[in-house]
């Protein structure tokens, strides 16, 4: 894992990765500043975009957090597997969802599905990267607010990991031969 990094091909530097969340941050500011919305950090990956991405809205919001995953420490993904539910009601509410990224977008779907049925306003996708392939879970599907599109790669850093590391390292990376 310590050589991981250097042997990895940077796909996006720090510096892209800040200016694409100042980016989200303008657009939601525009489209959200009135409506007194919960945010939802999808746990472990939307830590890192959600601390970066709260602190550039400059209005009143609720954050609350939930765990749902496929990958497990893994590189691919399986069964949906539930840790936390939010604890903030969505009920009525305006609810933004943020992760990390969106590559087939299969737990994100399933998150989104949980606040319908749970009674959300409206529902709201935020992501980090958005991964260019035809694999999604919904045909054509795109999240409401992304940063970064990036090639069709296994990716890890800036809160995607590479089977559980690597969440903090300063940019996109890509494993050479993954």
């Amino acid at each position: 894992m310590r050589d991981l990094l250097a042997q990895s091909d940077c796909l996006v530097e720090r510096p892209a990765v800040e200016a694409a969340l100042d980016r989200m941050a303008e657009q939601m500011t525009r489209d959200l500043a009135d409506c007194l919305p919960v945010f939802y950090c999808v746990m472990n990956g939307g830590l890192i975009t959600t601390g970066h991405l709260l602190t550039r809205l400059g209005f009143p919001l609720e954050v609350d957090y939930l765990h749902a995953t496929r990958y497990r420490g893994e590189t691919q993904g399986s069964k949906l597997h539930w840790r936390v539910s939010p604890e903030i009601d969505m009920r009525d509410r305006h609810v933004v969802i943020v992760d990390d990224i969106l590559d087939e977008g299969t737990t994100l779907a399933a998150i989104i599905e949980h606040c319908q049925r749970n009674g959300a306003a409206s529902i709201a996708s935020a992501v980090l990267v958005d991964k260019r392939h035809d694999r999604k879970a919904i045909p054509g599907w795109r999240a409401d607010y992304c940063g970064l599109e990036v090639e069709d790669r296994y990716v890890f850093g800036f809160g995607m990991d590479y089977k559980g590391y690597w969440r903090n390292a300063p940019g996109i990376f890509a494993p050479r031969g993954l």
